[in-house]
């Protein structure tokens, strides 16, 4: 391409600018190439004379808007420093990312803010992703790096570079952080929790604020990482290099020393460090050259626990850290030692009583006056004699530093090498992976490029780059400027000046050494970023870094081993063998040890510097190296602000631009055929489009567009272009599509003009027309009008005139007549009007008259007609009265009840006398148990001492499983309490009436709502920790096995008999407390101890007498209710059962007042017994308790006494309403009152006795014969009505259990109808054949069982009939001979097989011995496949019906046995097949099946009201399997976790590549973005990578689960909480992989994914899974899908997208709205302000800060209790599993 097609009208370029580095501006006229001036317009709209010359060429061309903010800069056209500036610029302050790709190099800019991407969820999101397919991040490079060690089985280092303050250190702990996660360690020695805990020692002691930087390393560190086989961190180690020692002693500006020394000072005033004489960090010199010694937002005192804590953790003792504290407070001392000078200049000395001195000396433990001499001197030696000399004061206090520099640098190392110890692993470490602070290499760049060429088979050149070894080699080469340096020390008087005129001597030719012109001592190196001057100054000094042996040797001789051994170390470790020092390297800090200790205080820092760099440079170059380039972008620290100046600088230093470089010098741009087409297809000719080949469709565009052919190459894969080619494509794609639309547009303009035409047009002829009319008509109308108007006042004149006329006319009339008349009659009518009022009044008056008499003799006439009625009726009632057939009446029925009455009273006292014995009996047998358990359990804590840790494990099991029965307890309390709830509101929202229904129901529904909430999290609790006891028992089971072989006494073998994890549950009545004592003795206290099962029968024992007790309450209180019950009847009808009263209570009295007397002194003796016992007991607190519900019991029992006391007083207040009767019949007249037939039966039983009485009132003996004939009448009515009402009842019942099962199978048939009606016609005819296909398969199912039994019987009758034929030709022969003696066994037996045949009630019996081959047949060798044509859950039916056999025969043993083996070996089966999903749901599905049957079986009411009669009858008889139904619902929980665990690994893979990247709408595949370069080295070298999955294959994995869910007959209710589970994955994975992707947050992907899951809410509906609670969970991933495509400008789509988004967080939504790309050039950006707008008005939210979704959230699992209709004797077992041995009984 030329110049002139370049440089074009509104091309957009970069120039340079002093302020901003580089600024936009846009051509406003083409460019011909020659010309001098371009034509420019800023931003800002002014214009710009841009001159071109040789020394000014033409400026840098702006890429496309579509590549600007791509995540690799090297996929950017145009690679040059503006572009690379301003997509690290786009992307830091507006998308807020701060990472980036720059080829292999990760920049990483600092935010100086705490940033929510380093969860672990986000760990977990880049684990397994290669290393282009996610948004840049550090957890990428570190998986990246992982990746390749697992696959290359190499070595691996990350280099992490940058200038103080841009985030090394930071990156770095992030990076270990994710190899602690995803690694982990092998075992239990928590590696890499030591690994980042080895960073808070590393910071405090070589960490320090500088003015760039508050926690700046002042040291170069390399950590080295160790993982075995199986990729886990085994060990650790860390390098050190070139401590700064001088901070010790000095401090610029504005800085501080090491942190260490503040959090020591901020520490100063604790008691426990009293004795180090510390105080302020401003009153010690070593501490306050800075000036400020506090940093903002750090708290000194703080910092200093965590350094604590992280000492303790690697394992240094108290000691130690003590010795650390101390040394640290002495060099403190030391800096404020105060040395004076004497007169004469030359020497020195020490204040004396130099307190800081004699604390250094104190807390080093060396001696004070030997340390106060050699501050101030030094020994001289010669070859023959030895001298002492002073020390100018300069010269002590040099020394001085130096000594406290040389004992922090000791200190430093030695704290390095034990935490190198506490990392260290004796394991053979087989690969690592490394970080460092070190180097940029550009051989591994270019490496990495001609790499790329070579697997594309693409011819390439050799590329020319910066190479920096000649900068190298006059550092460190021999005669370079260190080797001069030594050099110059070793010469006795050596000066600074004489080594500079050596460098300018040696290295004035060198190309990158100059002299300043303006001074003589310094220097000038170019390295690679830039010029950097050296003054020569104290560079001898420096390099020497002298320590006087002598002090050395006073260090040497403390009385502290720590201090000493931190100066002999180095000489102990001289005299090891030469193999130990590659180990050494492991355990030491990076510096080369010297032979004799002489010379160890005189090795130059030079010197230490080129051994500290040799030995990194071999170690990295066997590694294969990662790296990051942190980036500080600004130097005040501020949160995400961007300054040019300085990030170009540090691009330019880095060599990231060299990278740009080395890229754009090659093929930068590399696109994909297909990706290719579909970008750029617009650019074809309509034949291309439909060749098949879609590279050589690519090779004949390009051919077309592009002329030179080295702009571009073909490779075997990727089309590879030069810089700026794909920039010039997409300007030939927006030119095209720039065309497209102006002529779309000159069109539709057109169209729109000529449509409007046509219109205004057809307006105006219809306006004409209808104005014309409207004209017309308005004068027609007036016409009408005026003559209308004429006609009108003609004729409303004449109206008028003649109406007055007529008027007067009437008038004249009347008053000629009224006139006429008055003059013609005379006065008479006003006497014929006056004699009309008074006949008026007379007649009313009359009339009034006449009533009033006929009133008053009817009134009279109806009281004597009502009175001789009420005589006549009166006389009736007492010849009634006196009659004996009405007493008969009056008494019908009321025997019956009395004697009933006495019965239900005898029962009660006998119940009652019955209890006491029994309180009695269990009294004293729990008393004599726990007295022995007493004495046991003394002798078992006498005897057993501290245990194993089998025993703590075992204890910490039984606390788990005691917590989990405590939260199951408690789940079942809430789940009745909201039951009870629920049906209370449900009254009451019935109650409410019409009054507030829907405010009833709202409340209601709110209230169940938040219940259902409260059960959820407590149901979740519960699984976690059914979870955590999961994994103790795993722990348990491990340790068990490692104890196997070890010796076993008496004492413990029967603790590994079995192999259940639960406890031994005996379910037979005979296991109470003597068995458990008699099996204490019988097995050793020592064992008793541990073994769970002697507690539980105990256990059991005290819940068999709470049941007990409550049996006894509830009869108790049934009885009452049945009395109290009869006394209301009673008293409701007083004075019809007098009689009955007088016979029954009077008999009654006496007998019920001595039975209670009796009773109550039994209960008293009894509680006196109780209390005695409970004083002799008082040591068990658990004893106490249980006599406390014993004492509770009796209590009740005593007021049950009192109550039938005041029964007993009722009954005789109600005898007293009986002599009234008498008085009747004696006096022949009814009693007045109730109070009077009182006063007369009181006065009748102070004269008379009751026998008396009842003579005197049967005195002829009539009355009590028909009473008796009564009675019996009443009883056998009584009954009869019984007996029908019972009848009735059972038939009634029949008939609604036969109507819920017609309604049940109606419903289901209308539903069946209803869902085949919505399905198409297609569907149809599927459906109807399938339900035809099922129905026949049941019939044949039936059939076959028909035709089995037909068989059956046909054999016994043919054998029957053998028999007989038998007998028959017997007789025959020998008819004399008996027949009883032949015939007798041939018959009992064929009688046995007719009944085991004919009375099979669905139980299997086997031997004890097939125990093994039975779990072996149906759990262990069983596969699904061998069951799936039989009935769902045949293994659980199987199982419950042997169950069900050894509860007939009452055999525990045999049950407990088989449950456990049961349980144990479904657990060895899911252990086995971990990762089988089949395996694993039809296990799911047979244990709760297992589950069901035990209850519905169990015999409890709540589970029976579905059964069948027949059911009913088939349930347990002997044993209550209550605590193992809870072991197999813990069970099912566990298998469910497993089935989740499998189903998600399976699916995990497809998720991404299903809902995000596959192309289910293929007219979106030709707006795809450009993909990113991903690093050749992330793919699989065999170029087989991971396969990519459709939609249509995850929609077909789910319906496989559901299938596989359905075949196993896995409940409907688990089944649809396993698909929302699914659910729940899909879209956490789907959402997470969207925020962390830029290439998928587009428009395109938004429709895409709609649809896709539109897709999946179909399969839902297709399945009838709409109320499983599946889709609510995909509204998150639904509201993302739709943020992508809604517009994204004005306010009103913010407050439309925050209404809109509200199952996302604001995090979220802010992170997609930055993501978001467009694909064209005619999409507009979000803008920053629009986010802004977002954010302000989703602050009242309050979401929690986290980005990613939990893709290891779990939703509560519930188990509902589902009864099956399957009759146990219909179950047909299949010969093919093989358990003939099993017997049908």
């Amino acid at each position: 391409m030329s110049v002139n097609e370049l440089y074009t009208q509104r091309t957009r370029v970069w120039i340079a600018d002093s302020e901003d580095v580089w600024k936009p501006a846009e051509i406003t006229k083409d460019y011909k190439e020659g010309e001098p001036i371009l034509h420019l317009r800023q931003e800002d709209e002014t214009p710009l004379e841009y001159r071109i010359g040789p020394k000014d060429p033409l400026p840098f061309l702006r890429n496309p808007d579509i590549l600007v903010g791509e995540n690799d800069l090297t996929a950017l056209s145009y690679l040059h420093e503006p572009a690379v500036l301003h997509n690290l610029k786009v992307r830091f302050l507006e998308s807020n990312h701060i990472y980036t790709y720059c080829g292999i190099v990760l920049v990483a800019i600092n935010p100086y803010e705490q940033l929510a991407i380093y969860g672990e969820e986000v760990i977990n999101a880049y684990s397994g992703q290669n290393m282009g397919d996610m948004d840049p991040h550090i957890f990428a490079v570190a998986e990246e790096a992982y990746k390749q060690m697992a696959r290359d089985e190499r070595n691996q280092s990350i280099i992490v570079s940058g200038e103080s303050g841009a985030g090394k250190t930071v990156s770095a702990k992030y990076a270990m952080r994710f190899f602690a996660t995803v690694g982990g360690s092998a075992g239990n020695t928590n590696v890499e929790e030591k690994v980042l805990a080895s960073s808070p020692i590393m910071e405090a002691i070589g960490n320090a604020k500088t003015t760039r930087n508050d926690n700046s390393s002042r040291f170069g560190k390399y950590i080295q990482i160790g993982f075995d086989r199986q990729y886990h961190i085994i060990g650790a180690n860390m390098r050190t290099y070139l401590l700064e020692k001088s901070r010790v002693v000095f401090q610029a500006e504005d800085e501080r020393n090491y942190h260490i020394f503040y959090q020591l000072c901020a520490c100063a005033s604790l008691p426990e460090f009293k004795d180090l004489a510390l105080c302020n960090a401003e009153d010690f010199i070593y501490t306050s050259f800075g000036e400020n010694i506090f940093i903002e937002g750090v708290n000194d005192a703080v910092d200093f626990e965590k350094t604590k804590e992280a000492f303790t953790l690697l394992g240094v003792k108290e000691n130690m850290q003590s010795s650390i504290i101390k040394i640290i407070a002495a060099i403190l001392h030391l800096g404020n030692v105060e040395i004076c000078s004497e007169r004469d200049g030359d020497s020195c000395h020490v204040l004396g009583e130099d307190r800081h001195l004699k604390h250094f000396c104190r807390l080093l433990g060396v001696e004070l006056e030997q340390m106060e001499h050699w501050l101030c001197h030094r020994k001289l030696v010669t070859s023959s004699e030895t001298y002492v000399k002073n020390m100018s004061c300069k010269q002590a206090s040099n020394a001085r530093d130096a000594l406290a520099k040389h004992i922090y640098a000791h200190m430093f190392d030695w704290i390095v090498e034990h935490v190198n110890k506490a990392l260290h692993t004796t394991a053979k470490q087989r690969s690592f992976i490394v970080f460092s602070c070190c180097l940029f290499f550009m051989q591994h760049v270019f490496k990495l490029e001609q790499e790329e060429y070579m697997k594309e088979q693409i011819p390439w050149t050799l590329i020319d780059f910066y190479d920096n070894q000649p900068c190298i080699d006059l550092i460190e080469a021999k005669l370079g400027i260190l080797d001069l340096l030594d050099e110059e020390c070793r010469v006795p008087k050596g000066t600074d000046e004489n080594w500079c005129q050596k460098l300018y001597g040696k290295h004035s030719g060198s190309a990158h050494f100059q002299k300043p012109r303006m001074s003589n001592t310094s220097f000038i190196i170019i390295h690679f970023a830039d010029k950097v001057e050296y003054q020569c100054e104290g560079f001898l000094e420096k390099n020497r870094d002298t320590v006087y042996e002598e002090q050395i040797n006073i260090l040497k001789a403390s009385k502290f081993q720590m201090v000493a051994d931190l100066f002999l170390e180095k000489k102990e470790s001289s005299s090891s063998t030469p193999g130990s020092k590659t180990s050494r390297i492991n355990v030491r800090s990076a510096k080369t040890v010297p032979k004799t200790p002489n010379k160890e205080h005189r090795k130059t820092v030079g010197h230490q510097f080129r051994s500290s760099l040799q030995l990194l440079m071999e170690t990295l170059n066997a590694t294969t190296p990662h790296y990051v380039r942190c980036i500080k972008p600004n130097d005040e620290k501020m949160s995400f602000v961007f300054d040019s100046k300085r990030a170009v600088q540090q691009l330019r230093a880095c060599g990231v631009l060299e990278t740009i470089r080395i890229s754009a010098a090659g093929y930068p741009s590399r696109w994909t055929y297909q990706d290719f087409f579909n970008r750029y297809r617009v650019l074809m000719k309509r034949a291309d489009m439909t060749n098949s080949d879609k590279k050589l469709v690519c090779r004949n565009l390009l051919a077309t567009l592009i002329k030179d052919e080295d702009k571009f190459q073909f490779g075997k894969t990727k089309i590879f272009f030069r810089a700026g080619q794909v920039a010039y494509l997409e300007k030939l794609r927006a030119d095209k599509f720039r065309s497209a639309c102006i002529k779309i547009q000159k069109t539709v303009r057109g169209w729109l003009q000529r449509l409007r035409y046509r219109k205004i047009r057809r307006s105006a002829v219809l306006l004409q027309r209808y104005g014309r009319g409207y004209m017309a008509r308005r004068y027609a109308e007036q016409l009408r009008l005026t003559r209308a108007a004429v006609i009108c006042q003609k004729q409303c004149r004449m109206v008028r005139d003649r109406r007055a006329f007529l008027r007067v006319r009437r008038a004249v009339v009347t008053i000629q007549a009224y006139t006429r008349g008055m003059y013609t009659q005379p006065p008479v009518f006003l006497l014929h009007h006056k004699a009309m009022v008074i006949q008026k009044n007379v007649r009313g008056w009359l009339a009034r008259k006449k009533f009033r008499r006929a009133r008053d003799a009817a009134v009279t006439i109806q009281c004597a007609v009502r009175c001789m009625r009420a005589k006549r009726l009166t006389k009736q009632l007492k010849i009634d009265a006196r009659s004996a057939q009405h007493l008969k009446k009056l008494n019908s029925g009321m025997e019956n009840k009395i004697v009933q009455l006495q019965r239900k009273m005898d029962d009660q006292s006998k119940d009652l006398k019955t209890q006491n014995e029994q309180l009695l009996s269990h009294n004293n047998n729990l008393g004599s148990e726990v007295g022995k358990l007493q004495k046991e359990l003394q002798q078992v804590r006498l005897r057993h001492g501290d245990g194993n840790q089998l025993t703590s494990l075992q204890e910490e099991l039984a606390r788990l499983r005691a917590e989990l029965k405590e939260s199951h307890d408690l789940n079942q309390r809430q789940e009745a309490e909201h039951g009870s709830e629920k049906l209370v509101l449900t009254q009451v929202s019935g109650d409410s009436g019409s009054g507030a229904p829907g405010q009833a129901e709202s409340s209601a529904s709110q209230r169940e709502t938040d219940l259902q909430k409260d059960l959820d999290q407590e149901r979740l609790r519960y699984q976690n920790l059914l979870k955590e006891f999961s994994r103790m028992e795993q722990r348990f089971d491990n340790l068990e096995e490692e104890v196997r072989g070890h010796r076993r006494n008496p004492s413990n073998v029967s603790s590994l008999e079995s192999d259940s994890n639960y406890p031994s549950i005996s379910t037979s009545e005979v296991g109470d407390a003597e068995d458990a004592i008699q099996m204490v003795e019988d097995i050793g206290v020592e064992k008793a101890a541990m073994d769970i099962s002697i507690f539980m029968k105990l256990q059991k024992r005290v819940r068999e007498l709470e049941l007990e007790r409550k049996r006894l309450q509830a009869h108790i209180d049934k009885m009452e209710e049945l009395a109290k019950s009869k006394v209301g009847v009673i008293q409701s009808n007083p004075f019809y059962l007098y009689i009955a009263d007088l016979a029954y209570n009077s008999l009654k009295r006496q007998e019920l007042e001595s039975e209670n007397k009796k009773l109550k002194n039994d209960l008293n003796e009894m509680r006196r017994t109780v209390s005695d016992r409970v004083s002799d007991d008082s040591s068990s607190n658990e004893l106490q308790e249980s006599y406390k519900l014993l004492l509770t019991q009796l209590k009740a029992a005593n007021e049950e006494l009192d109550m039938r006391k005041e029964e007993v007083l009722l009954l005789r207040t109600k005898i007293v309403s009986g002599p009234h009767i008498e008085a009747e019949v004696n006096n022949k007249k009814p009693p007045k009152d109730k109070e009077e037939a009182l006063k007369a039966y009181q006065e009748v039983s102070e004269s008379k006795s009751f026998s008396e009485d009842w003579a005197h009132l049967n005195e002829d003996g009539e009355l009590g014969l028909a009473y008796l004939g009564l009675k019996e009448v009443a009883r056998v009515l009584e009954a009869q009505v019984q007996s029908l009402s019972r009848q009735h009842k059972d038939e009634l019942e029949a008939l609604h259990t036969q109507i819920e099962v017609l309604r049940g199978d109606l419903e289901k048939k209308t539903e069946a109808l209803n869902h085949t009606m919505s399905l198409s016609p297609e569907a149809q005819v599927e459906y109807s054949v399938q339900q035809e296909i099922t129905r026949l398969t049941n019939d044949n199912l039936d059939l076959k069982e028909l035709v089995e039994k037909l068989e059956k019987n046909e054999r016994k009758l043919k054998k029957q009939l053998r028999i007989y034929m038998k007998k028959i030709q017997e007789l025959e022969v020998s008819p004399v001979t008996p027949v009883d003696s032949r015939s007798r066994p041939e018959l009992s037996r064929q009688v046995t097989v007719q009944r085991r045949e004919k009375d099979f009630e669905g139980m299997l019996e086997y031997c004890k011995e097939d125990e093994a081959l039975l779990l072996k047949a149906l759990i262990a060798e069983i596969r699904p496949s061998s069951v799936s044509a039989t009935v769902p859950c045949l293994p659980a039916y199987i199982l419950f019906m042997c169950i069900r056999h050894a509860d007939y025969v009452n055999d525990d043993e045999k049950v407990e046995s088989l449950l456990t083996s049961t349980i144990n070996a479904i657990k060895k089966v899911l252990k086995k097949n971990v990762n089988d999903f089949e395996m694993v749901s039809f296990w799911l599905a047979n244990t709760s099946r297992l589950l069901h049957c035990l209850k519905q079986y169990s015999g409890d009411e709540a589970f029976m009201t579905q059964n069948t009669g027949k059911q009913n009858e088939h349930c347990l008889k002997n044993f209550d399997l209550a605590e193992y139904r809870q072991v197999l619902s813990d069970l099912s929980i566990q298998i469910y976790q497993q089935l989740i665990k499998v189903a998600e690994g399976i699916m995990q893979p497809m998720i991404v590549s299903a809902m995000l990247e596959s192309e289910s709408i293929p007219s979106l595949s030709g707006v795809k973005p450009m993909g990113y370069r991903n690093r050749s080295s992330s793919m699989d070298h065999d170029g087989n990578g991971p396969s990519t999955y459709t939609l249509g294959a995850l929609i077909r994995q789910l319906g496989q689960f559901h299938s596989v869910m359905g075949e196993h007959g896995l409940d409907p209710e688990i089944v649809s909480q396993v698909v929302r589970q699914l659910f729940h994955c899909i879209n956490a994975f789907t959402l997470n992989n969207l925020l962390l992707r830029k290439d998928v947050c587009s428009w395109s992907t938004g429709m895409q994914l709609r649809y896709n899951i539109s897709q999946m809410e179909e399969w839902l509906r297709a399945n009838n899974l709409q109320q499983s609670k599946a889709a609510p969970t995909l509204e998150p991933i639904i509201q993302a899908a739709q943020l992508l495509q809604v517009k994204k400008k004005t306010s009103q789509d913010a407050e439309a997208i925050c209404a809109l988004c509200t199952a996302l967080t604001m995090q979220q939504i802010v992170k997609i709205l930055n993501l978001y790309t467009p694909l064209n050039e005619f999409e507009e950006r979000v803008t920053v302000s629009f986010i802004r707008n977002i954010q302000s008005n989703l602050q009242e939210r309050n979401d929690a800060p986290t980005l990613l979704v939990d893709t290891k959230h779990t939703f509560p699992v519930l188990f509902p209790y589902t009864p099956s209709a399957l009759s146990l004797e219909t179950l047909h077992i299949p010969a093919s599993l093989g358990l003939g041995f099993l017997v049908r009984v």
